[in-house]
């Protein structure tokens, strides 16, 4: 039993951070209807911005998290004003084409750069807190994967309540639900649309900011994430921040009850068998509007 409780308690700490992965997603395919399979790849490259700045500056990777965010903010920005918007009014293949030569373009252009070496970073404020653990009712919580966890939902609340709660937020769903009548009353979606495609970039970067404790850095690491983020937003409900926090939540620990019982190759069949499941019916998400 405390096998399990331990299990779940892991899961649930890496759901938060499979949360803050996932949620720049829902806003860019969930709320602007707009797909990006490059999404992994813009936090391939905040793990390779932590990377850098750490063995370059000797700047830790949670420090380096606010000129990373900026950057990716431009970048997502540039983006969606370059090659986005460009393609926004047509098939949804073209789309899927876009982003798709976007991946290949962002991967092929690190490799260049920095080659396919694997690249860790060392010595970093969350590393030497490895051999720090808390026990509660027999459940050992690891120090660092606990304060990395506490930081993602940190961001991720900063992030709903200026969904939900700003006329930022307001003027982002508004748009998506109706851009003429958003235009009416005075709302820029192109603008918005900018915005929204910076912030998602942004939180994903962070994201990778965070995991580059936890995994190494490699120009093909995002693609792993971005099959893992789609499935959390398919099973949360397209659109719905609090869907995927859930749904990320519930990967965690599908993801972690899974290893202790079976092997590891087992982890992400089960995610997903869990997302067809569901979809037999709720077909929306566990929290889909539609």
């Amino acid at each position: 039993m405390t096998e399990l409780a331990q299990a779940v308690v892991n899961g649930l700490q890496m759901g938060f951070l499979y949360a803050l992965v996932a949620v720049g997603l829902t806003i860019i395919w969930g709320l602007m209807e707009m797909i990006n399979f490059a999404h992994g790849e813009f936090l391939m490259l905040g793990m390779f911005g932590a990377w850098w700045l750490s063995a370059g500056f000797h700047l830790d990777p949670l420090l380096a998290i606010v000129p990373i965010a900026l950057a990716m903010y431009l970048f997502g920005m540039l983006v969606y004003q370059q090659l986005m918007r460009r393609v926004q009014g047509g098939d949804p293949f073209t789309q899927i084409f876009a982003t798709i030569g976007l991946l290949f373009l962002l991967q092929n252009a690190v490799v260049a750069g920095f080659t396919s070496d694997y690249r860790f970073v060392n010595d970093t404020f969350l590393q030497k807190l490895g051999g720090v653990r808390l026990t509660l009712l027999g459940v050992t919580f690891a120090v660092p994967l606990l304060l990395a966890a506490g930081l993602a939902l940190l961001l991720f609340l900063a992030l709903y309540l200026l969904i939900e709660r700003t006329e930022f937020g307001l003027a982002l769903q508004a748009t998506s639900e109706d851009r003429d009548a958003a235009r009416l009353v005075g709302i820029r979606p192109q603008r918005m649309f900018a915005v929204a495609w910076g912030v998602g970039a942004a939180l994903v970067a962070i994201a990778g900011a965070i995991l580059v404790n936890f995994f190494s850095v490699y120009p093909q690491v995002g693609l792993q994430f971005t099959v893992l983020a789609y499935a959390i937003v398919a099973l949360g409900g397209f659109g719905s921040i609090l869907g995927t926090l859930l749904a990320a939540l519930l990967v965690g620990v599908i993801q972690s009850v899974t290893v202790v019982y079976l092997p590891p190759a087992f982890k992400d069949a089960f995610v997903f068998a869990s997302y067809l499941l569901i979809g037999l019916f709720r077909p929306q998400g566990l929290f889909g509007r539609f």
